[in-house]
């Protein structure tokens, strides 16, 4: 299990992105879709502790594994 208190760097792929919108519905203030093709965009790419948990649980169910995350620094 991951310490949310640990810092986060997440980064999208919106070449590999199949705009299933999973990520936007399970962390809203990290993630969203655009408008034009529904491709994941990132609205927050160092968010808050509050905000972790869902952003990795949005990493995890993304179909075409869009999403990285990293601790800052690598």
């Amino acid at each position: 299990m991951s310490d949310e208190r640990e810092p986060l760097r997440i980064g999208v792929d919106r070449d590999r992105c199949v705009g299933a919108g999973m990520c936007a519905l399970t962390a809203p203030g990290v993630f969203d879709q655009d408008d034009e093709e529904g491709l994941v965009t990132l609205l927050d790419p160092a968010p808050a502790p509050e905000r972790r948990a869902a952003a990795r649980m949005a990493a995890g169910l993304c179909p075409a594994g869009a999403i990285t995350l990293d601790p800052p620094g690598q």
